[in-house]
């Protein structure tokens, strides 16, 4: 369903995540300008199902109402919108800005007031799901804001979303956002360490796959990621890199609001050591790599 009087809608980041939720509201009908910080062959498939490519931010700010951000870091949202610039009014006056990514609470708070101030609009939108719920337009989308803006987006975002959940003002969404996120790593670091200590003892994988897949363990993010393991297929869904940057959002804001998060330290620990043996781009489900490190260095 195309979102009443929104006309064509900005997409820019069209990387692992962007990809897919463009291309879903592509299938929904939404006019879409994308543009890419850099060269990528994702750009041609959107191309091929309709959208139309920018040269430029500037282009995507000037031709949109709604511009969604779907981009890596914090320093790539500051660059694309030019904040600190003369062209950063100009880019956001006017506009409704949708923050999809995830960056610090903080940093998201600051911007919507830069941005509210430069007469535009802002809300936050980060999504719960790596590249198969996108895929499939099954994210969980987090949004916050003012009432306004937060209504106005709402339908612009439903198709990439199986949910979207009002938070409530900036920065609601993103701390609602690394909340959940503590759930995600350390459970699929407390299976990678699973799938380690089985091998090392020699049992049986699939058998051990199927126990976990079939009782009362068992969830969504499981059934997608032991297939990688049992395959050593680390494809990346949600990239090491980017978990690792994760966890470092997370104890960040811990450590700012004096909360202890000492399952996430531990697995800070090992994304930062899985990045350092050079599996930046695999998939999170590569943090056994550190956890056979480990082993290797106790065995030797």
């Amino acid at each position: 369903m195309v979102a009443a009087g929104i006309g064509t809608v900005g997409f820019v980041g069209v990387g692992v995540m962007g990809e897919p939720m463009a291309l879903n509201l592509l299938k929904a009908g939404t006019p879409l300008l994308v543009w890419n910080r850099s060269a990528s062959p994702r750009v041609d498939t959107l191309t091929a199902a309709g959208a139309v490519v920018a040269p430029d931010a500037d282009t995507v700010f000037a031709q949109c109402d709604v511009v969604i951000l779907m981009l890596a870091n914090k320093d790539a949202i500051d660059a694309t919108l030019g904040r600190g610039t003369p062209a950063f009014a100009a880019r956001v006056s006017g506009r409704t800005v949708v923050h999809m990514g995830t960056t610090a609470p903080g940093f998201s708070a600051g911007l919507a007031a830069d941005i509210l101030a430069a007469g535009g609009a802002y809300v936050e939108a980060p999504v719960s799901g790596s590249r198969v719920p996108a895929e499939a337009g099954e994210l969980v989308a987090m949004l916050a804001g003012e009432p306004t803006s937060v209504a106005l987006v709402r339908p612009v975002v439903e198709p990439m979303c199986r949910e979207l959940v009002d938070c409530g003002p900036v920065p609601n969404a993103l701390l609602t956002k690394i909340a959940v996120n503590i759930c995600l790593i350390t459970t699929i670091t407390g299976l990678a360490e699973t799938m380690h200590f089985a091998a090392q003892h020699g049992l049986d994988l699939d058998k051990v796959t199927h126990v976990l897949a079939t009782g009362q363990m068992s969830s969504p993010i499981m059934r997608v990621k032991l297939p990688k393991w049992l395959a050593s297929d680390f494809t990346a869904q949600a990239a090491i890199g980017d978990v690792w940057m994760n966890t470092r959002l997370i104890t960040g804001a811990a450590r700012e609001a004096s909360v202890a998060v000492p399952l996430l330290d531990v697995c800070e620990a090992l994304f930062a050591e899985t990045d350092a043996l050079g599996h930046t781009g695999l998939d999170m489900a590569a943090v056994i790599k550190s956890i056979e490190a480990r082993t290797a260095t106790l065995q030797s």
